[in-house]
């Protein structure tokens, strides 16, 4: 990557976080035996797309935010247009890192069942959609609204944290634990 992309991608992905979302990533993937190098990856992935929302989020055309952790946010250090194609950029190294674990023993449908969940999770029925709905919260929402857009800024990411585990695993999405981690991930979320 040009010095100066790569820059501002590592400046929001290695700065100061709690990384809660690739911990709960890791946690799982113990819990359902899956090896710890595709647990990473998919830790890896998640934690990029999440940045990518953070970079996001922050652009003056959205909640125009000027400090992110404590220190500038991406479009205040690195101009807005750095920041988006960083943004951007993070959201292909995250599928791409979510691929790499094919290259530690999971089945290609396997990985293929996650990518799509964290496709899911990012999207318009996830991380993007809330954002959108986000936008139309306005003095008349309601309780319902406020849910809704929260189950897709914030709620989706962390649901994926513990459905591309199974997805990674092999476990089948209507078996009793499949379910049971389903249900609980979008409870979390």
């Amino acid at each position: 990557a040009p010095a100066n992309l790569a820059e501002s991608i590592r400046y929001s992905l290695l700065g100061p976080g709690k990384r809660y979302r690739p911990r709960l990533v890791m946690a799982a993937a113990e819990a359902l035996g899956v090896k710890p190098a595709a647990a990473e990856c998919a830790a890896v992935a998640v934690e990029m797309v999440h940045c990518f929302t953070l970079i996001h989020d922050d652009l003056p055309c959205m909640d125009d935010d000027d400090l992110r952790r404590g220190r500038p946010s991406n479009h205040k250090q690195f101009g807005e247009a750095l920041a988006l194609l960083a943004g951007d950029s993070l959201v292909s190294l995250g599928f791409e890192s979510l691929m790499r674990a094919r290259a530690h023993g999971i089945p290609a449908e396997q990985v293929l069942a996650a990518v799509a969940r964290l496709a899911a999770a990012a999207g318009p029925r996830g991380v993007c959609g809330g954002q959108a709905e986000e936008s139309l919260l306005g003095p008349d929402s309601t309780l319902s609204d406020l849910e809704r857009m929260h189950r897709g800024k914030t709620g989706a990411l962390f649901a994926a944290c513990l459905i591309l585990p199974r997805e990674l695993a092999g476990i089948a999405e209507g078996s009793p634990l499949g379910v049971a981690l389903e249900s609980f991930a979008f409870a979390f979320g």
